[in-house]
């Protein structure tokens, strides 16, 4: 039986969302992010922020809340020219790719945190990687997630579960997760508490701008990741309506 688990946290909604309910399943929780030079550098405090109000709005998820980890990765822009490692506009490739995939990201991003993983004693990974509401970086995709599962397992002599809580949910779908492990500690509010902190506090825009408030938090409104959130934010608060 799995009791313990590391989440990829970037600060963002997707990994927001996956550590409460990583949350809401173990015992005991960590957290990891890395730094590699992202043009959304800002996500990197938000990710305090957000670890701040979760322990103080959620104080039994606060006493599974473990150790918080940040990993320096700069080698990965070095060899990256994408949008989100270069001041580049946002675009589509010839290879079908916006400009926003980083070559290798998440294969590194795994197995870095399974090495720390295996140091702290953690059995499950947990990721924000989707197949369903997507840019189609090949490296969210279930198969990945399942040959690097594999691979690290046999590698390190240790069985890992990668876990993808939102790998086959919308962008909507994701909002009304959030909203429903929000709601198992807080009844009384309607399971908004989670949904609030997540649109107040968390960053996903990939120019990194925080001076624009909409509904569904800060951002450009513009870039890739703004539009999908706010398209499934919308979603989500006009299904809640009917």
């Amino acid at each position: 039986m799995h009791t313990t688990a590391l989440v990829l946290f970037s600060g963002g909604q997707d990994s927001t969302t996956c550590l409460a309910y990583a949350l809401s399943k173990y015992d005991r929780v960590e957290t990891v992010a890395f730094d590699y030079g992202q043009r959304h550098h800002i996500e990197l405090d938000a990710r305090l922020n957000v670890l701040r109000e979760l322990r103080a709005r959620f104080p039994a998820w606060a006493a599974k809340l473990g150790q918080d980890h940040l990993l320096d990765l700069a080698v990965l822009g070095e060899v990256s020219e994408t949008s989100l490692t270069r001041d580049t506009a946002i675009a589509m490739e010839a290879s079908g790719l916006p400009n926003t995939f980083v070559p290798g990201r998440n294969l590194m991003f795994l197995t870095l945190a399974a090495a720390l993983a295996y140091r702290r004693g953690l059995q499950v990974i947990v990721t924000g990687v989707c197949e369903t509401d997507f840019s189609g970086y090949p490296d969210c995709r279930d198969d990945t997630m399942k040959a690097m599962q594999l691979a690290l397992s046999l590698g390190m002599d240790r069985r890992f579960l990668i876990e993808t809580p939102l790998m086959w949910i919308d962008k909507a779908a994701t909002w009304r997760l959030s909203h429903d492990l929000g709601e198992q500690l807080d009844s009384h509010g309607g399971g908004t508490a989670l949904v609030d902190l997540i649109v107040e506090h968390t960053h996903t825009c990939y120019l990194g701008e925080r001076s624009q408030r909409h509904a569904w938090g800060y951002g450009c409104g513009s870039c890739p990741a703004c539009e999908l959130r706010a398209k499934g934010f919308a979603a989500f608060r006009d299904a809640g309506s009917r």
